[in-house]
């Protein structure tokens, strides 16, 4: 029976690592020697890093995790020896890095001089192979027949020291990390896909993170409540002041204040310390040394004047959202609902997820706005090579639209008159 058809429970758990859980590096002669070894050891390189979501505000890496193979996996404490990296990164940095969802890790690895010339994402991979679960156990226990412990992943990992168990499972991120690049690279080649795959890693390792979106404070939790401009103005200074002193004490923001809290706060609109103090959250221990800022912020809110209120609304950056399309541009709706049948078809036809294939958010670009001379293009090939154009120009890549642009061109040719 091949592994991947495999029941569930003939999996072989993976408790803990062939060679047992190593000690974590933390000084300079430690990274040393570890890039000296990497350095004897052959081919890719098993890469993965714990950072601190939800507890801390930088997405910096306070776990390094790496394996090759004839050198085994090394657990590198980045945090003491950030300065010290550099032998790190002359050995690994030429090399072909293994990872899972690599677009998590590679920035905060980026910011310690550590990026790669190569890249195979195995998440990605699995994704382009038509994988339903893609999650790293999901496809170790169905390309490689092992389960792997599970847990720690959502954890502080700023704690120090860290605990026995959770350095268990760090190495064990990387245990089979190898075997499961060469699993998938072999799917990929199986489905004519291994140049696909290869232009989406390039891109993945060559993408900078985007910039902070404009605007950021609308998207606290509960803010659609709230139908004032001055209690979003409220919202606007609260947010900015939370979000300075999350950033100054790298803390997540929402452990200095919640959103709830800032929403509470524009709808009572306090004018003192203890009418703020007495609404919820701003009472707690945390939040009361903070009391000044907050309520710094609520009158700074309130001295604006009707000019300087943000608008009820967002400002959109590109279309509207598409429930709003049928009233706005009919032929647009008409246009977005043909795409999306033709890129669902294609979709199952290729075993790739729809998102995979274009951005969804590029082909709405396209059915909005991006045809300016629509009615003007009766000729096919003009349209492909517009619709082509449109796509390179929005990032596609060279395999998405030589997918993509033919069903596009075909479901948004405009009717021809009889």
């Amino acid at each position: 029976m091949p592994v991947a058809d495999q029941p569930e429970d003939a999996a072989e758990p993976l408790l803990v690592p062939a060679e047992g859980v190593p000690p974590v590096l933390d000084s300079a002669a430690d990274v040393a020697e570890a890039a000296r070894r990497i350095a004897a050891g052959t081919g890719p390189l098993a890469v993965d890093a714990e950072r601190a979501s939800g507890f801390r505000y930088s997405a910096r890496a306070y776990l390094i995790q790496l394996r090759r193979r004839g050198a085994g996996t090394f657990l590198i404490d980045p945090i003491p020896v950030a300065a010290a990296l550099t032998p790190l990164a002359e050995a690994i940095n030429d090399l072909e890095w293994v990872l899972h969802s690599a677009d998590q890790d590679l920035p905060g690895l980026a910011e310690l001089g550590l990026r790669p010339t190569r890249l195979f994402d195995t998440e990605l991979g699995g994704r382009l192979a038509g994988f339903e679960r893609v999650g790293l156990a999901a496809m170790v226990e169905r390309l490689l027949g092992r389960a792997l412990r599970k847990g720690h992943g959502a954890a502080d990992w700023s704690t120090r020291p860290l605990p026995q168990e959770w350095l268990n499972y760090a190495a064990l991120d990387v245990e089979l990390l190898l075997e499961l690049r060469d699993a998938v690279a072999v799917e990929l080649e199986l489905q004519g896909k291994t140049d696909w795959a290869a232009q989406e890693f390039e891109h993945i390792r060559t993408t900078e993170p985007p910039a902070p979106k404009a605007d950021r404070w609308r998207r606290t939790s509960g803010i659609h409540t709230l139908r004032r401009a001055r209690q979003l103005a409220t919202v606007r200074e609260l947010w900015t002041t939370r979000d300075t002193l999350a950033r100054a004490r790298d803390v997540a923001p929402a452990r200095i204040l919640p959103d709830s809290a800032i929403v509470a706060a524009a709808n009572a609109d306090p004018r003192t310390i203890a009418q703020l103090r007495a609404l919820p959250v701003f009472g707690g221990p945390r939040q009361r040394r903070y009391s000044r800022d907050w309520l710094a912020a609520v009158d700074t809110a309130r001295a604006l004047s009707d000019a300087e209120l943000p608008p009820l609304s967002q400002p959109f950056d590109g279309p509207p959202p598409v429930n709003r399309w049928e009233r706005r541009d009919p032929a647009a709706a008409k246009r977005l609902n043909r795409a999306r049948t033709a890129m669902g078809e294609l979709s199952t036809e290729r075993a790739i997820p729809v998102e995979n294939l274009v951005s969804p958010d590029l082909v709405r670009r396209l059915c909005w706005d991006g045809l300016p001379d629509y009615d003007r293009l009766p000729e096919s090939p003009d349209l492909i090579a517009t619709i082509d154009g449109f796509l390179k120009s929005g990032g596609a890549r060279p395999w998405q639209r030589e997918l993509s642009a033919p069903r596009l061109t075909a479901a948004l040719l405009p009717a021809q008159p009889s």
